[in-house]
């Protein structure tokens, strides 16, 4: 772990406050009339998934800490852990349910990213990539001429995931989703 000033801050970037591990989500360097300057960060715990915002003097220094991203295939859920593969060594690692995100949308064999701290390569989060196409298991006929400006129903994704999608989306259809969000993109081609 390093020292950075708060003139280093980047977006992404990973601090350690108090043993706590957040991610920089938005900062601001502000230089009021008055007064000495400030940065205004908002941060994400990478563990404790806790939103916060902080303000830093100028100039004031913290810790940071380097994090390496790996692309892993997802395996399995046992029930107690999710296994990942590095696809170039075939090495398979558990990763704990608290730090999967968006678990809703892992499907076996897709492949995920994988957060490491670097000086002891542990796993900070794993997290399925932004946009995926899933086919629609479930979902209600939609009917023509329902609504006047368009609609929408919930479908049940192959990951087992339920988002909304406009009326003319059909059972067995494939689509583009944001991960994110959990909202659908489009149809996919």
């Amino acid at each position: 772990m390093s020292k950075v000033s708060t003139a280093d801050f980047r977006n992404g970037m990973v601090l350690n406050m108090d043993g706590v591990l957040y991610a920089i989500t938005e900062f601001q360097h502000v230089k009021p009339g008055k007064g000495p300057a400030f940065v205004r960060t908002k941060l994400k715990g990478i563990v404790n998934d806790k939103n916060i915002d902080k303000t830093w003097r100028s100039g004031e220094k913290t810790e940071a800490v380097r994090v390496e991203t790996r692309e892993y295939q997802y395996l399995y859920n046992d029930g107690e852990s999710y296994y990942f593969m590095n696809n170039a060594t075939f090495e398979q690692i558990p990763v704990f349910p608290h730090q999967v995100e968006r678990k809703e949308f892992l499907i076996e064999g897709q492949n995920c990213t994988i957060l490491f701290n670097a000086d002891d390569e542990q796993v900070l989060y794993a997290e399925p990539p932004a946009h995926l196409v899933l086919k629609v298991e479930q979902t209600d006929p939609g009917v023509k001429g329902d609504t006047a400006q368009g609609g929408s129903k919930p479908a049940t994704l192959e990951s087992g995931a339920v988002v909304n999608v406009p009326l003319f989306v059909n059972e067995g259809e494939l689509i583009k989703v944001d991960t994110r969000t959990g909202t659908y993109l489009e149809r996919a081609k």
